[in-house]
């Protein structure tokens, strides 16, 4: 049993990938000693938190104006 159950990864996203694209990603993964997905996972959850980061910036300096 988990402590938090919300916190199982059951959610599934599908992307889909031209060859570059794929290559690319698949060389990043293999440098890094990665997994495809986790590899993937991360990149998305830095972008996500780096998007809410900014846009939170962004109204404390409309509140500043």
């Amino acid at each position: 049993m988990y402590p938090d159950p919300k916190r199982v990864r059951n959610n599934r996203v599908m992307l889909r990938f031209d060859d570059y694209e794929h290559g690319l990603i698949s060389a990043l993964a293999n440098y890094q000693g990665e997994q495809l997905a986790t590899l993937v996972r991360q990149l998305v959850m830095r972008e996500a938190a780096q998007v809410l980061a900014h846009k939170d910036s962004d109204s404390l300096s409309d509140r500043a104006a």
